[in-house]
């Protein structure tokens, strides 16, 4: 099948590669002629996981172009996909304007019936509103096509290629048929597609995230409490997931969620319940219950280092999550920055995420190229990132180049009683502290005289 993807963006590039590893001839199609060169040159302008390869293969089996000319795509598909971002707005409603302004374009270059489906995540009414500037700009027949995408970032190409379902947003069953072919080769062993009106399909996107988004943001909140009351988190974790009606996926506490998806989906869907006076509470608490959450693991190493002047910190990781280099909404930049605004100084290393952090910290931050160089002279480990390289480190070599072997995990990575008898104190989320046997007979000591 002939397919055209407009936008190099997260969503475009992933949906175009692997829509030709489908077997469909795709043209994919941005405005930035930097990013179209250095992908005709073999350069990916985003770290995913085996999107490299896809595209290379691609290309070189001559299933997949790029170029800027988008009447060129247009007029050599029948399908014209629409994936260039909608980020928030001041207001935290979902900027929708590129993808408006791609529908005038694509109306211009139509020569003929085409079926124009919309992967970025829209606010229900998008389908509308679409479909209306296609029509006041050509007269050529056309379909309209919600497909909303569910990829996670890290393990988007595997989610492309053995998706747990695609939802197909349209009425018309010709279209149906033809997106059933488009998706075949993707549901060889089970066909996981779910057919809806258009606006159900926008909203269904914006219900997933937020449904993720909240279980979360609810671990983290008992987290919190957990740690008031001597409860390990890690322990109420398996205790729940074990549960069917709950399971056990996005329970893991940690410093709240960010990336470019959650934060801003959670935002527009309140924003949508405002203007139509049907307001979101739960949306709206978890967003405040997030941020909250990342502050509270801030101050409280801030607080650790109050009384010690001249602090310096080594941070492991600047992604708001592992196998990505996305730092939209860290998590992490956000605490690195409060580090920051503290007095305290900040190392920080990031196996992919380093460039892209630039822009935020750049300056502010020292950066390593080793996540053990950046140790050496530190008063303390933060992790606030969960890449594999962090799972299992040395724990004798960060005892030996931090100034006070300490670390603050912000991802729970570790297990208490085996951190504290490598020599290292350990404080993590939701979980009880634990220090080397000596510390901790002194804390006692403390504790009792008190």
């Amino acid at each position: 099948m002939k397919v055209s993807v407009v936008g190099v963006g997260y969503v475009g590039l992933v949906a175009a590669a692997c829509l030709a590893e489908g077997g469909n001839h795709v043209v994919c199609v941005d405005n930035d002629q930097k990013k179209i060169d250095d992908l005709n040159q073999g350069v990916i302008p985003i770290y995913e996981p085996g999107l490299t390869e896809i595209v290379k293969k691609n290309v070189e089996a001559g299933r997949l172009i790029f170029t800027t000319d988008l009447s060129e795509g247009v007029a050599k598909s029948l399908l014209v996909f629409i994936g260039v971002g909608t980020p928030s707005a001041d207001d935290g409603s979902a900027d929708i304007s590129a993808v408006l302004a791609v529908a005038k374009d694509v109306a211009r270059c139509m020569d003929g019936y085409r079926i124009v489906v919309t992967k970025s995540t829209v606010p229900v009414g998008t389908h509308k509103k679409v479909s209306d500037i296609i029509s006041s700009y050509t007269e050529h027949p056309f379909d309209y096509v919600s497909n909303p995408e569910f990829l996670k970032e890290g393990s988007a190409v595997d989610d492309f290629l053995k998706p747990d379902r695609v939802i197909i947003g349209t009425t018309n069953p010709a279209v149906m048929e033809i997106m059933k072919q488009l998706y075949a080769p993707f549901m060889r062993k089970k066909s996981r597609m779910i057919f809806m009106d258009p606006a159900s399909a926008e909203m269904a996107k914006y219900a997933a995230n937020a449904m993720l988004a909240t279980r979360i943001t609810f671990m983290n909140e008992l987290s919190g409490l957990c740690d008031e009351l001597g409860a390990d988190i890690e322990m109420v974790r398996h205790g729940i997931g074990s549960d069917g009606r709950i399971g056990s996926s996005f329970l893991f506490a940690g410093l709240g969620y960010g990336g470019s998806c959650f934060p801003k989906d959670v935002r527009a869907l309140s924003f949508m319940g405002d203007g139509c006076g049907c307001e979101m509470t739960l949306a709206k608490a978890v967003q405040a219950a997030n941020y909250k959450q990342q502050d509270r693991f801030a101050e409280r190493v801030i607080e650790y280092y109050k009384n010690r002047p001249e602090t310096t910190l080594a941070a492991w990781g600047l992604a708001f999550k592992a196998r990505t280099d996305d730092v939209r909404e860290s998590p992490a930049l956000r605490c690195v920055n409060k580090f920051i605004a503290a007095g305290i100084k900040v190392k920080a290393y990031d196996p992919e995420a380093m460039e892209t952090a630039v822009a935020d910290i750049d300056g502010k931050v020292e950066m390593g190229e080793n996540a053990y160089d950046i140790l050496n002279g530190c008063d303390g480990l933060v992790i606030m990132t969960d890449w594999q390289e962090f799972r299992s480190p040395a724990f004798d070599d960060i005892k030996d180049k931090l100034n006070k072997a300490v670390i603050f995990d912000g991802r729970n990575l570790y297990e208490p009683p085996f951190v504290a008898k490598q020599g290292i104190e350990y404080h993590s989320i939701g979980r009880v502290s634990v220090f080397p046997q000596g510390v901790q007979q002194e804390t006692d000591s403390l504790r009792m005289r008190a």
